[in-house]
C-alpha cells in the first residue's frame, strides 16, 4: 500500500473551497458579508434582520408556554401540528402486540406504548397504558415486530456533505470490494448517460480496496472518453480524472503544479490524471455544472429522507460553516428546518477554523433553534487522521519516524477551550492519536481547573481512536466522554495493525468495552462521509469488531460489547451527548413521538425500518 499523508478531510477549512462555485454557497457567503450587518445588529444565520427582530417580540411571549410544554421556540418555528400523517390524528394510539424495547435506564421491554401528537404519554403494561390513554384510544397490533426509539449518529457532517452526496455517487468499500468492480460500474453508468454528461462518484479508496494504489487516464479513459470522470477519493485530498475530464477543465499537458499541491506525472513526464490536494482537483471538479447548480437545503432534506431506511431520526453537523466557510451554514439547517420536510433532526457545532469572534458577531449560541434543528456545542480539532498518519502521536508510526500533525497546539487548544466553556459551550474535540488525546484532556483540566463545572460542559473527545488506560482514567475523573468511530475498526482495522502502527498499538483503537467497565459515557457514530451512517452495521462492528479486508480477524477481542450497550450508544447515550436527552433517545413518557417500527429482528443487519415517526410524523 502506497502511505499517503492527509488530514481530516472535514475538519480541515480547505473542503469548502469544494463549494466555492456553489451558486447558492455564493449567496450565503454574500449573506454574511460584513456589509450586510452592523455591529449593532449582527447577522443572525437564521433570519433577515426585520423577520429577526419580530420573532424576538414574539419569542417573549411565547416563552413560558414553550418551557411548560417542552417544546423550544425560536427563529419563528411552531410545534408541528396534527396532520394526516400522524400517528393519532390528533387523538391517542396504543401500540402493542409486539417487542417495545424502550432503551431507558433498565433497558426495559413494555408491552404497551401510546402516543398523542407529537408525544409519547405512557409506556408499560398494557392495561397500564389503556387506563391513561383512555378506553376511545386507536389500537395497533405489531403483529410481533419490533419497537425501538430512533437511532441518533451523534457525529456526521449533513449540511456540505449531503451537498457532495447529491453529485457524487458513492463507490467506497461498503459497495464495491475492488477497483475492477468501481470500473464496471463506471463503465455501465456511461452506457446510461449520454455524451458529454459528467461521472462524479466519491469515496474510492485504494488502500483498502482490492487493486492498484491509484486510477490513471489509462483505467479511466478505458471507462469512456466521451465523458469527463471525476474519481473523489475517500481521504478528501486525492482525485483521479480522465482526459476527458481534463480537457473540459481547460488542463494543459504542460500544467504547472499549484502551491503545496500535484497534477501526478509518470516517469517520462506526462501526466497521469492523478491529483494531489483540492488546489489541483479543484481545476477540474470546479467544470462540473451538478455541483454548482446543487441546492443544499434540498440536498439536506433529501438526504435525511433517504437515510430513514437506516431508522435514523437525529443526525449531526460537527463542522457547521464548512459549506460556505461562515456562519450562515446555519441558515441551511435552519430552513430544512421550517420546510415541514425534515426527516430527521439536526444537532449542529460551530467550527473553529471560522474564529469564535465569527460566531459571536453572528449571534450564533448554543441551544439557538428548537427541536428539529438546534445548535448544540462547539467543535475543536487537536490533530488528523491515523490512517492518514497525521493523528497526533506519543511515538512514532510504524516503520517512519512521524509522530503526526497538532492541527491545534497544546496552549491555543487549552485557551480556546476555556474560552468556550465560560461562554456556556459544550465542547467536542477532535482527537484521534493518544498524543492529541493527552492535548485534550489536558485541555479538559484547564476548563476545570478554570472553576468551570464540567458537567455542564460534557466535553467529548470525537474519534478517540488510540486510548491508553491512564487516559481513560484521566476521562472518568474529568467527566469526559468519547465518540467512537467505528468503522475504524472495521473497515481500516488491518491497515491500522500492518501499515500505520503494528498490532500491539492497533489493539488500543475504539476501547468500547474498557470505557464502559470503567464508567465513561460513550457513543458510536460514522463520521459521515467517511462512513455512512447505518446503525445496525455500526452495532455489528462494535458487537463483533470483525475485519473487512479479514473477515475471520477480530481486531482487539477484548473490547466487543454487548449488542444492548451498541444500542444504547446510539441512542439514549447518543441524545445524552447532544444535549438533547431530556426529548429523544427512550421511549418514555413525556418525550418526543421518535419511533421506528422494524421489519425483522432489529439485531440482524439485514433488518429494515419498515416505518419511521419523527415528531409523530410518518416519515
Amino acid at each position: 500500500m502506497k502511505k499517503h499523508v492527509y488530514g481530516c478531510a472535514c475538519c480541515s477549512p480547505e473542503f469548502g473551497k469544494l463549494f466555492q462555485g456553489n451558486r447558492r454557497v455564493a449567496e450565503l457567503k454574500a449573506q454574511d458579508s460584513p456589509s450586510n450587518h452592523s455591529s449593532s445588529d449582527s447577522l443572525h444565520p437564521c433570519v433577515s434582520t426585520d423577520r429577526r427582530r419580530f420573532i424576538q417580540g414574539a419569542a417573549a411571549s411565547v416563552g413560558m408556554l414553550g418551557l411548560m410544554s417542552n417544546q423550544v421556540f425560536a427563529f419563528g418555528t411552531a410545534p408541528r401540528e396534527p396532520n394526516d400523517k400522524n400517528l393519532t390524528g390528533g387523538d391517542v394510539t396504543i401500540f402493542s402486540g409486539g417487542n417495545i424495547l424502550t432503551v431507558d435506564s433498565d433497558f426495559s421491554e413494555v408491552e404497551a406504548l401510546a402516543i398523542r401528537g407529537n408525544q409519547i404519554i405512557a409506556a408499560g403494561l398494557l392495561s397500564e397504558v389503556t387506563a391513561i390513554a383512555g378506553e376511545g384510544a386507536a389500537k395497533v397490533d405489531l403483529a410481533g415486530k419490533t419497537m425501538l426509539p430512533g437511532f441518533i449518529d451523534p457525529h456526521t457532517h449533513v449540511v456540505a456533505g449531503s451537498v457532495v452526496d447529491s453529485v457524487m455517487e458513492y463507490v467506497g468499500m461498503a459497495r464495491f470490494g475492488s477497483t475492477k468492480e468501481v470500473l464496471g460500474h463506471l463503465s455501465q453508468m456511461a452506457r446510461q448517460k449520454p455524451p458529454g454528461d459528467w461521472i462524479v462518484v466519491r469515496n474510492f479508496d485504494p488502500s483498502v480496496q482490492a487493486g492498484p494504489d491509484t486510477l490513471t487516464f489509462a483505467e479511466l479513459d478505458a471507462v469512456s472518453k466521451d465523458h469527463p470522470i471525476f474519481v473523489f477519493n475517500a481521504s478528501g485530498h486525492l482525485a483521479y480524472a480522465n482526459s476527458k475530464a481534463f480537457e473540459v477543465a481547460g488542463i494543459p499537458s504542460d500544467v504547472e503544479n499549484p502551491p503545496g499541491a500535484e497534477f501526478v506525472r509518470d516517469a517520462e513526464g506526462n501526466l497521469t490524471g492523478e491529483m494531489k490536494n483540492n488546489v489541483a482537483f479543484l481545476q477540474v471538479i470546479s467544470k462540473y455544472p451538478g455541483l454548482a447548480e446543487a441546492d443544499p437545503v434540498e440536498s439536506l432534506l433529501g438526504l435525511l429522507s433517504k437515510w430513514s431506511q437506516f431508522g435514523l431520526t437525529t443526525v449531526s453537523e460537527l463542522a457547521l460553516g464548512g459549506l460556505s466557510q461562515s456562519a450562515s451554514d446555519a441558515s441551511v439547517m435552519f430552513e430544512a428546518a421550517q420546510s415541514g420536510r425534515m426527516a430527521a433532526r439536526v444537532r449542529a457545532y460551530p467550527f473553529y477554523t471560522l474564529g469564535a469572534e465569527t460566531w459571536d458577531e453572528a449571534k450564533v449560541q448554543q441551544g439557538d433553534g428548537n427541536a428539529l434543528a438546534r445548535i448544540a456545542g462547539y467543535k475543536l480539532v487537536a490533530d488528523g487522521s491515523n490512517q492518514g498518519f497525521t493523528g497526533l502521536q506519543r511515538e512514532p508510526y510504524l516503520d517512519s519516524d512521524s509522530r503526526g500533525l497538532a492541527y491545534m497546539f497544546a496552549d491555543e487548544l487549552k485557551e480556546v477551550a476555556v474560552e468556550r466553556a465560560g461562554k456556556g459551550w459544550q465542547l467536542a474535540i477532535h482527537g484521534n492519536g493518544d498524543a492529541a488525546i493527552d492535548n485534550v484532556l489536558d485541555a479538559c483540566e484547564a476548563v476545570r481547573d478554570a472553576g468551570i463545572d464540567m458537567s455542564k460542559v460534557r466535553a467529548r473527545i470525537e474519534h478517540c481512536s488510540i486510548l491508553h488506560d491512564d487516559q481513560i482514567a484521566r476521562m472518568k475523573e474529568l467527566k469526559v466522554s468519547a465518540s467512537f468511530l467505528i468503522g475504524h475498526v472495521h473497515y481500516w482495522g488491518v491497515a491500522m495493525r500492518d501499515e500505520v502502527f503494528g498490532e500491539p498499538k492497533a489493539r488500543l483503537l475504539d476501547r468500547c468495552r474498557s470505557v464502559e467497565q470503567a464508567g465513561v459515557g460513550y457513543t458510536l457514530h460514522s463520521d459521515f462521509m467517511v462512513t455512512d451512517p447505518v446503525p445496525l452495521h455500526m452495532i455489528e462492528m462494535a458487537v463483533t469488531r470483525t475485519t473487512w479486508k479479514e473477515p475471520d480477524y477480530v481486531l482487539a477481542p477484548q473490547e466487543t460489547i454487548s449488542v444492548e450497550s451498541a444500542i444504547r450508544a446510539l441512542t439514549s447515550e447518543a441524545a445524552w451527548q447532544l444535549f438533547s436527552e431530556h426529548e429523544i433517545g427512550s421511549l418514555e413518557a413525556g418525550k418526543m413521538a421518535d419511533v421506528v417500527l422494524w421489519n425483522g429482528n432489529p439485531f440482524s443487519v439485514y433488518a429494515r425500518a419498515e416505518r419511521v415517526w419523527i415528531d409523530g410524523a410518518l416519515v
